[in-house]
């Protein structure tokens, strides 16, 4: 498909400067007729260039397409620094942008039976693993 040479234009409003947070946050409103919706890369590539920043300090995210296609609304912000993004912007956009790399962890699941198999040995002498209970 020849989707990426389709024409998109992007509006924003509710334009608001956050000096606390070092950062320029709005709602971005994507036209894109004749076209599915608009990766968040793109969108990240188009604002930078846009507001004259680096690609690695803008973050969008909360796109949904409207009724019918051919627009989409979400949310973009601005850091004025890569140290600003990494200090205030929530880890999980940090990995989806490919700045952090994911904490590897066990499966939730796997976490709460081990929880359960750990609370049968309270009290007892420590043995690796589960002992064997004695017999009368």
């Amino acid at each position: 498909m020849a989707d990426r040479e389709q024409p998109v234009t992007l509006r924003t409003r509710k334009f608001i400067r956050n000096a606390l947070l070092g950062r320029k946050q709005m709602v971005v409103d994507v036209l894109h007729p004749n076209r599915a919706n608009v990766s968040k890369d793109e969108l990240r590539s188009k604002l930078a260039e846009l507001y004259k920043t680096s690609k690695d300090q803008v973050s969008v995210f909360g796109f949904r397409t409207q009724y019918g296609g051919g627009k989409s609304t979400g949310f973009a912000l601005l850091y004025d620094s890569v140290d600003a993004m990494k200090k205030f912007e929530p880890h999980y956009r940090l990995v989806r942008i490919g700045v952090a790399n994911k904490i590897e962890k066990p499966s939730r699941q796997q976490r709460k039976q081990r929880k359960n198999r750990a609370k049968t040995l309270r009290g007892t002498a420590k043995v690796k693993g589960p002992a064997k209970k004695k017999e009368k």
